[in-house]
């Protein structure tokens, strides 16, 4: 006899709660085998397939292509026949992210969280039962009123929520969870869920009307984010995941920009000799790199982070750099590992590898995390200056600006030289202005002169 296995969406790694849908890989009625991918999903870090641990029938699918979908929720149903000797439910035991598939999970009976009847629906049904014969050795009892339905959980009841990020996202912010009705299957109460209420406890409320007096500059009134006109574009995937990565920046992090303009004339011109030796071309980017880790070296305190509940700083042993890439999905930070053991063109290989994934969209969420210290450089977009935002939880970036004839001062008269400007952005607690700027004109001196990088190979 069939069995119907429900497969829901899993943690796909790095704490993720949530993917939307992007593609269906297989329809209703469709015959799968085991670890064949049926669905290709978004999370905030990379876009994935998902196997199914399942080999059937699809009698199922939840969700439409464009849905988000929390993890845990129901993805498909497979229905699997008679095992005749178990092995239609076993797995195959390969790993995609964050989960297995290694056996088919034991059908357990669900303990449902206990929930209150709503007190209207209990006082029909009193009612309803009070025409029936009455047992006579108990009074009937006298009609309830009718209470307004409104759910109530009970103190001691257990709270659904759909992951502890959430949990910990109510506690640090003072929410309690019993208040809310969660958007989830069965009340389940969704990271979108807590961020509603906390954006509804944070907005201002409107004065009590019998309190309202003429002013003589009444300020304006709030304007509702519902009524507010023009194309509503989610936050959510990518996109979502950088906007919640940059405020958090600006909120925990004190952060200060420093600058410089240098002349990249010889830098530009070492690079064209190294292309022209033959062998595999050296990226601008590349040598940047190599730049930010031996300056990294000098000065440590930028490769590290703060940690806010031990209040220390943690400063690194390796250089794992992010690096900025604009995609069509939006912008994402692939991390090149051990930067600081790789040499130019061992750099290069890899930025052109992550580059290219980041761009099919196949980045992995290990490729995408652990970066200790982030390059960006916005030159290519074609502006000379910006002040970047920390990649949280780091402690510094260093921003290039495009390189251009400019006029400059060489060995004592104006000449036209390739001129950059570079920006570093740092926290303010893991050093002062003193070491950061001693780290950005140390770059800006290999940048006008990289035979200084010879004295640290």
């Amino acid at each position: 006899m069939a069995q119907v296995l429900e497969f829901k969406l899993p943690d796909l790694g790095e704490g993720l709660t949530e993917a939307e849908i992007v593609r269906w890989l297989v329809q209703v009625g469709d015959v799968v085998a085991v670890d064949q991918p049926v669905v290709e999903v978004e999370t905030a870090k990379a876009m994935v397939e998902v196997p199914c641990p399942y080999g059937g029938v699809v009698t199922a699918r939840f969700g439409e292509e464009g849905t988000e979908l929390p993890v845990g929720a129901p993805l498909i149903t497979v229905a699997v026949g008679a095992p005749a000797s178990g092995g239609a439910a076993e797995g195959s035991g390969n790993v995609l992210v964050g989960y297995g598939t290694s056996e088919a999970p034991a059908r357990r009976r669900r303990v449902r969280p206990v929930q209150p009847r709503p007190v209207a629906h209990t006082a029909a049904h009193e009612t309803a039962h009070a025409t029936a014969p009455a047992d006579p050795a108990v009074p009937a009892a006298p009609a309830v009123p009718a209470a307004p339905a409104v759910p109530q959980r009970a103190v001691d009841s257990p709270v659904p929520v759909i992951s502890p990020l959430v949990r910990r996202l109510a506690r640090e912010n003072g929410l309690d969870l019993r208040q809310l009705t969660g958007s989830g299957p069965e009340g389940l109460i969704l990271r979108a869920d807590v961020e509603h209420a906390l954006r509804a406890a944070a907005a201002p409320q409107p004065a009590p009307a019998a309190a309202a007096t003429p002013t003589s500059a009444a300020a304006p009134a709030p304007v509702s984010s519902a009524s507010t006109p023009g194309h509503r574009i989610p936050l959510k995937g990518v996109r979502g995941a950088v906007a919640d990565k940059l405020s958090r920046s600006r909120r925990e992090i004190p952060d200060a920009t420093c600058w410089v303009d240098a002349d990249a004339t010889e830098l530009m011109r070492a690079r064209a000799a190294m292309n022209a030796a033959g062998g595999p071309k050296i990226s601008l980017l590349a040598l940047l790199a190599r730049i930010c880790t031996a300056a990294l070296a000098r000065f440590p305190e930028l490769n590290s982070t703060v940690d806010l509940a031990a209040r220390e700083i943690v400063r690194f042993d390796q250089v794992h750099l992010g690096f900025a890439a604009q995609t069509e999905r939006g912008l994402v930070v692939p991390v090149v590992r051990d930067a600081h053991a790789r040499d130019a063109e061992g750099l290069t290989a890899e930025f052109a590898r992550l580059t290219g994934a980041a761009r099919d969209g196949h980045l992995t969420p290990g490729e995408l995390t652990g970066g200790t210290f982030t390059l960006n450089n916005y030159g290519v977009f074609g502006v000379d200056g910006s002040t970047p935002i920390i990649n949280h939880p780091e402690a510094a970036m260093l921003g290039v600006g495009r390189i251009v004839p400019k006029p400059w001062v060489h060995e004592g008269e104006l000449a036209v030289r390739q001129v950059v400007q570079l920006s570093l952005t740092f926290d303010h607690r893991v050093c002062d202005g003193g070491t950061a700027g001693g780290f950005l004109r140390y770059v800006a001196d290999c940048v006008e002169q990289p035979a200084v990088l010879l004295r640290t190979l």
